[in-house]
């Protein structure tokens, strides 16, 4: 798939508007200038700008669904105009010019990476040191592109704390929680708290919001677009929106105390969320072999993490778990991601 749109247009005036939202978008589209010219071309594109006078012509054809559809109209959408959108599956039906800045930022995205690697977090048991993992996961993938770093726990310590950044201004969930429409990438990433190319979405300080699941979805659809990695930092709890977003994850890594407890709690965990080939093992030492822990939740071992010495100070100081890349929780960091990237 390529980054070109197609418009699919016969009216001239449409046509010379669309032309110019994606001059403004920086890119440039391939035409069509009927629906059995659009046919030919209709898998390919990631996103498709489908003028109203050809919409009931291409719903006549009977195309395949597909994501990405737009349908784009120079004055007040009629009735029967939408019933025809919701047969070709349309996401939006945008009416111009009040949607120009909708359909920017659609054409804007389309300039942003392939969606991004992304991998959850889950602690096994209580105090297992699944956020503080999750924090070193994204520091060390910021190194090698963008990154970001979701908190879905709203009674954590906020993941900002641990890397130093509750002070900074940006977005939190308080701001997007409740986002309607499409939230664009670019907009997200430049509107989080971050450094060093590693934003962070979590909750403001002493204030917790529960997360409407249309705001939330959208809100991951925008973090995938828009970066090389995500790591989404997941409660034990069940929920809807929780259990959506394990659903995306390329890998879950689950932390593991090497203890009887800890192994016998992480095993209802790994039972409700363990999927073959996509979740495995972060081992906290000392305790049980790591071969016995595998053996006993029946999933791999990606990483052994030990303890670190200046942990607490690291962040007390702001600057992240990770201080050094020749520490154990750097080198769990780096393996669990080299288990990610191929999975």
């Amino acid at each position: 798939m390529t980054s070109t749109p197609l418009i699919v247009t016969r009216d001239d005036v449409l046509l010379e508007e669309l032309l110019r939202l994606c001059a403004a978008a920086g890119v440039v589209p391939e035409v069509a200038v009927d629906a059995h010219a659009a046919l030919r071309s209709w898998s390919g594109p990631p996103l498709v700008l489908l003028g109203s006078d050809v919409v009931a012509d291409l719903a006549a054809l009977t195309p395949q669904r597909r994501d990405g559809v737009h349908v784009v109209a120079s004055a007040d959408a009629a009735p029967d105009l939408l019933r025809l959108a919701l047969r070709l599956g349309a996401e939006t039906v945008a009416e111009l010019p009040r949607a120009e800045a909708q359909v920017i930022e659609a054409l804007s995205d389309l300039g942003e990476r392939a969606p991004a690697l992304t991998v959850g977090v889950v602690a096994g048991s209580g105090g297992a040191g699944a956020s503080t993992f999750a924090c070193a996961l994204a520091q060390l993938a910021a190194v090698a592109g963008p990154t970001v770093l979701i908190d879905l726990d709203p009674w954590g310590a906020g993941l900002d704390r641990l890397l130093g950044c509750e002070s900074d201004p940006g977005a939190r969930w308080q701001d997007l929680g409740h986002t309607e429409g499409r939230l664009g990438a670019r907009a997200l990433r430049e509107a989080l708290p971050g450094r060093g190319g590693l934003g962070v979405l979590t909750w403001a300080p002493d204030e917790t919001v529960s997360l409407p699941s249309v705001g939330a979805r959208e809100a991951f659809a925008a973090a995938q677009r828009g970066h090389r990695t995500m790591v989404i930092d997941l409660p034990r709890l069940q929920d809807p929106i929780v259990e959506d977003v394990v659903a995306r994850c390329d890998h879950l890594f689950v932390v593991v105390h090497a203890s009887l407890t800890g192994v016998a709690a992480a095993g209802r965990v790994c039972g409700r969320w363990g999927r073959a080939g996509a979740t495995s093992l972060v081992v906290r030492r000392p305790g049980l072999g790591v071969a016995e822990v595998s053996e006993v939740l029946g999933l791999p071992v990606s990483a052994e993490l030990g303890t670190q010495r200046g942990l607490a100070e690291a962040v007390d100081l702001g600057v992240g778990p990770i201080r050094s890349r020749r520490g154990p929780l750097a080198r769990a960091a780096t393996a669990a991601l080299r288990v990610a990237a191929v999975a």
